[in-house]
């Protein structure tokens, strides 16, 4: 247990982590009809949690060179504890909205201190071992979210998928306060709590407005106005960033284009493969009548093939340009997403069956090489920056994926349902049901199918474009002398969660 006692305090942490990014998703639609939630509520209860990683992930590793690793890993799972429980206890969307933004600020903590807290214990074959496992656990996190998302939620209630954190979350703390001893990094390192909050401010309200362009358009005042005030916030991180003796990132790597490729890639990556999935689950349960298992089942193609491909092509693939990797991965995730694209009022849930296989080949080439190719396109001194940044680019791309394909999504079912934006957004909400009396089945069918056929369009052209650009672009060294530089932070996609 003194050996391998830090090794499984991370991993229940990681696992738990990561299950809240993809266990929500099955659960959506009996969230909306506990607690009447819009289309917009079920988007925030997805995006909030995605926006706060990415928002507070960089400052959190900073703080914890600073305070203490073991200390921010423990104060994390304790704070994200505490926010499921109240996730769970929620009585409205608005409370649950909320409470899931809390848990995102204990996940950054979490998630910002997993590997320095393994490369402080473990060290030559063992730590070797140490990141293999850890990898395995964030896969296996991805893949069985659907899966016990959906079981919670039908054998017990959808808050269980919540109050699941509560054990673990105290078997983590227990084992890391037992077998994890303290590090920080050499003193003087401050936090750049300013760039920090400029860049949770853009973040946010960036994805208000995608989110709300979808209901009010976007020409629309709230729209236009909240898309100033993440311009001029992204101005302001700009010039914070500038100015910072310590800076979350340091803008001339902005002036290496495979560095900015991968960043574009990353966010392209997680919006096109995942951004989809929650209307998805929606279209599965509330218009074909699935039970939350068997929607979580009918999403496992991608989590599967994407785990076959990550743990066989590891040494298959070893020796192959990381541009091939990731811009094939991408175009196979493209390719796969148009293939879903063929939805009709007549489709079930095989008509996903071959894209999400292909699209799931692609997340297996991609998800593992993102890091290595990050590590390699910047100066060995700034390693730790790219390994953060190429994750805040992801957990950013996902929350702007579900922003963006649901405001797709919905519009494309307005022109269905004559126009009415307000039937729209119920019946992509999970609403179905109390649009019946008074629209077709038939109608609703087609619109959902529709709609879905678009996002999707949508969502493929993104990862092609995206492939094709790291195609063009990227270089960087072979994967071995990136993988001298160091392990990365690079916890698994939100395969099948979404």
């Amino acid at each position: 247990m003194r050996k391998w006692g830090p090794l499984v305090a991370v991993c229940l942490g990681t696992f738990m982590l990561l299950l809240d990014v993809s266990i929500v998703i099955v659960a959506l639609p009996d969230m909306a009809g506990s607690l009447g939630a819009s289309l917009s509520d079920l988007q925030w209860v997805i995006d909030i949690y995605a926006l706060a990683l990415a928002a507070l992930l960089l400052g959190a590793g900073a703080a914890a060179d600073v305070t203490g690793r073991r200390r921010m890993y423990v104060a994390g799972t304790g704070f994200f504890a505490a926010a499921s429980l109240a996730c769970g206890l929620a009585t409205g969307p608005s409370m649950l909205i909320a409470m899931r933004t809390l848990q995102g600020v204990g996940g950054a903590g979490m998630l910002a201190t997993t590997l320095s807290l393994l490369g402080a214990a473990y060290q030559g074959r063992d730590r070797s071992f140490a990141l293999g496992i850890w990898g395995a656990v964030s896969g296996a996190a991805a893949a069985l979210g659907p899966i016990l998302g959906g079981a919670l939620t039908q054998a017990l209630d959808w808050r269980w998928i919540f109050f699941v954190n509560l054990p673990v979350s105290v078997a983590a703390i227990w084992l890391t306060l037992r077998t994890v001893s303290e590090s920080r990094s050499p003193a003087g390192r401050r936090v750049d709590w300013a760039g920090t909050v400029v860049f949770a401010v853009f973040a946010g309200a960036l994805t208000f407005a995608v989110v709300r362009a979808g209901e009010d358009g976007w020409g629309s005042f709230r729209t236009v106005a909240t898309l100033a005030v993440a311009a001029l916030a992204l101005a302001a991180f700009v010039v914070v960033e500038r100015r910072a003796a310590q800076p979350l990132l340091d803008l001339s790597l902005l002036r290496r284009p495979s560095f900015v490729v991968i960043m574009a890639g990353a966010m392209a990556f997680n919006a096109a493969a995942f951004g989809v999935f929650p209307y998805l689950s929606i279209w599965l349960q509330t218009l074909l009548g699935m039970s939350p298992v068997k929607a979580g089942l009918a999403l496992m193609p991608l989590a599967g093939a994407a785990f076959v491909v990550a743990a066989v092509g590891g040494r298959l693939l070893h020796g192959v340009e990381r541009r091939y990797l990731i811009g094939g991965g991408l175009l196979l995730i493209g390719g796969g997403t148009l293939g879903q694209a063929v939805l009709g009022a007549g489709s079930d849930w095989t008509a996903l069956l071959a894209g999400l296989t292909v699209a799931g080949f692609g997340v297996g080439l991609v998800s593992p090489a993102l890091g290595g190719a990050a590590l390699a396109s910047v100066p060995a001194h700034s390693a730790g920056m790219a390994g953060g940044a190429v994750n805040t680019a992801r957990q950013l791309g996902y929350a702007l994926g579900v922003a963006v394909f649901g405001t797709v999504l919905t519009s494309r079912m307005t022109d269905d349902l004559d126009g009415s934006a307000r039937a729209a957004h119920a019946l992509a909400g999970g609403g179905a049901a109390t649009l019946r009396p008074g629209i077709p089945d038939h109608v609703l069918h087609t619109a959902f199918a529709s709609g879905l056929d678009a996002a999707l369009l949508a969502a493929g052209a993104v990862a092609i474009l995206a492939g094709f650009a790291v195609l063009l672009f990227l270089r960087t060294p072979a994967p071995v002398a990136a993988a001298q530089a160091g392990p990365v932070l690079q916890p698994a996609a939100p395969v099948a969660r979404p």
